[in-house]
């Protein structure tokens, strides 16, 4: 039976609080806990958990490379590859790294052989110790590049087993980064803000978590800034509110600073614990 509990905090957008939420939580719960920062284009977490980095690990993708001396441009590499990163042209194979996913089908259908794999570096994977003995895991994909997948992928690898709370930080939006993040939770936290873009795009992370059959609650940030759409959505569609947050200049001044919710206002820290309990009772539920 699973009694680990792996919880993604994500939104349909960039700038609803998704770290806001996910480092106050961390900061909330009693129990060991590991924060794994999948935003890899842009990791702010360790500005509130402080970790102390104690190992770098190297990450690439695997991309094809071509001997000329062996190749027949057979095409069949141009034909097996969904992503166009390798075509046949002229007689001439072109590899295009920045399309690649590094699926290895090409090397694989090559008829003679003329297909090796080397690893491309695209980021690192960092970690270590973090505030109230948070095992903390960050990854950075390297400027310029354009495949943020793989890094989360291998931070979810390396994420260590036997802890009981994984906390991961998704990336804004809904694309391939943010379902890959999502994939493998127990339960996924979406943070909205009541304004029409904020509704629009929970509506969009909705629909990720329910294809990827992942149960989810909803936080309201700045919850009383706008209207009262996303408590209607949220009605219609049977969605748990399990938190609202208010506008506060006071919160907003103290987030720009480095600190997190719970250091600002430290009411919150009980509020997170029951909100979550609750999470607790609906990924039972689920399981059951």
């Amino acid at each position: 039976m699973k009694t680990s509990l792996t919880i993604t905090v994500a939104s349909g957008k960039g700038g609803t609080g998704k770290t806001l939420v996910a480092t106050s939580l961390a900061l909330s719960l009693p129990e060991g806990v590991q924060y794994l920062d999948c935003d890899v284009e842009a990791p702010n977490g360790h500005i509130f958990l402080s970790p102390q980095w104690e190992n770098e690990i190297p990450t690439g993708l695997v991309v094809p490379r071509v001997n000329e001396s062996v190749c027949t441009a057979c095409g069949e590499c141009n034909r097996v590859c969904e992503f166009k990163a390798i075509v046949v042209i002229g007689g001439k194979v072109l590899v295009f790294d920045e399309l690649c996913h590094g699926c290895g089908a090409c090397s694989y259908i090559c008829p003679v052989d003329a297909i090796t794999e080397i690893e491309k570096p695209i980021g690192i994977i960092r970690n270590g110790p973090a505030r109230n003995g948070i095992v903390f895991s960050q990854g950075l994909l390297n400027i310029g590049e354009p495949m943020a997948t793989p890094i989360i992928r291998r931070l979810k690898k390396e994420a260590l087993t036997g802890v009981p709370i994984t906390l991961r930080d998704a990336p804004p939006g809904t694309s391939c980064p943010v379902i890959e993040t999502v994939e493998g939770s127990d339960y996924t936290i979406l943070v909205t803000e009541p304004t029409p873009f904020g509704l629009n795009d929970l509506k969009l992370a909705v629909g990720v978590c329910r294809e990827l059959r992942v149960p989810m609650g909803v936080i309201i940030n700045r919850a009383d800034a706008g209207d009262d759409s996303v408590h209607a959505y949220c009605q219609e569609e049977n969605l748990s509110i399990l938190m609202e947050i208010p506008l506060m200049q006071e919160i907003a001044q103290g987030y720009a600073g480095g600190k997190a919710l719970i250091d600002i206002l430290p009411q919150y820290r009980d509020r997170f614990l029951e909100m979550f309990e609750v999470v607790q009772k609906e990924v039972h539920h689920d399981r059951n």
